[in-house]
């Protein structure tokens, strides 16, 4: 149920219920796009993991070189250059687990902003193995999918539905965005250094300089984009591992940010039932309701 006004007494009415969503005050026409544009960078480095090892999509013409964001002033090489080494490093993962913690900011009608946590676990077996579990005070949702179906299930309500999935993650994230209007939050930053990246997109980059991430030593840098500001810590050394993420949106005059802190396990131990779903007791099966009809008559 979402929180009947964008009021601070309807929020923690909700909470006590337990049945809230945070909202905020509707978004123009002009904020929707950098809006969408926050929550798809922010997601990017949740579930972008597990299309590293999938065969690529089709691929994109390079933009022209003359267009290269590296040519600005405002913009330091050496980040975009780390940047890309991250992508690239990541797109060779080929079965990992990452924990993320986040925070999202959400602005009231009143101007107050509130803080919403919530954990993801991803584990990845590429090509075709995937499991994302989220909790938060909101909501939990487990995605499964064993390279035949995948599985949506809301343990809260105790609903779940499956449908018929491709044979690969990749494929999966196309299918789910079209056919379902799902989108799985795990593209954007591992497309850097690739022919999808939208590396023109920066104005500014910056290497801010050393930093420590939960003890792990990074590099921090920051970028900024229309409507956005972004900072990312970068691990040091051989594994280029993206440690943290802070997301401010700039369209919005109370300047709301997301955060990401990543935990990584390269050798994680797991086995098939991993990738299984068996409904609970009493869970009641539900259909994906589809935003598209097929155009070729298949289902």
């Amino acid at each position: 149920m979402w929180a009947r006004e964008n009021t601070r007494e309807a929020l923690f009415d909700g909470m006590d219920r337990k049945e809230v969503y945070a909202g905020r005050v509707p978004l123009t026409e002009e904020e929707k796009p950098m809006r969408e544009s926050s929550y798809r960078l922010a997601a990017a480095l949740a579930v972008a993991l597990a299309v590293l090892a999938s065969p690529a999509r089709a691929q994109k013409p390079a933009p022209a070189p003359a267009a290269s964001a590296a040519s600005s002033p405002a913009i330091e090489p050496e980040a975009i250059a780390t940047l890309n080494k991250m992508g690239a490093y990541l797109r060779t993962l080929k079965v990992f687990q990452v924990q993320m913690v986040s925070t999202t900011e959400e602005v009231l009608d009143d101007g107050q902003k509130v803080e919403l946590a919530g954990v993801t676990d991803l584990l990845i077996q590429a090509p075709d193995r995937m499991r994302s579990d989220f909790t938060s005070d909101e909501k939990d949702h487990l995605l499964v999918y064993d390279g035949k179906v995948f599985t949506f299930f809301a343990p809260r309500l105790n609903y779940y539905a499956t449908a018929p999935a491709p044979p690969t993650i990749r494929e999966l994230i196309d299918r789910l965005e079209e056919k379902y209007d799902i989108e799985t939050p795990f593209v954007d930053l591992f497309l850097w250094g690739g022919p999808e990246s939208s590396v023109a997109q920066i104005k500014a980059a910056t290497d801010v300089g050393p930093s420590q991430i939960e003890g792990t030593s990074c590099e921090h840098y920051a970028f900024r984009q229309p409507g956005l500001d972004w900072q990312i810590w970068i691990q040091k050394g051989d594994y280029p591992l993206p440690r943290k993420l802070v997301i401010t949106t700039l369209t919005d005059e109370a300047r709301p940010q997301h955060s990401r802190v990543f935990t990584w396990n390269l050798a994680p131990s797991f086995n098939d039932a991993a990738f299984s779903f068996d409904p609970p007791p009493g869970a009641q099966k539900i259909t994906f309701a589809q935003v598209k009809a097929p155009s070729d008559g298949k289902k």
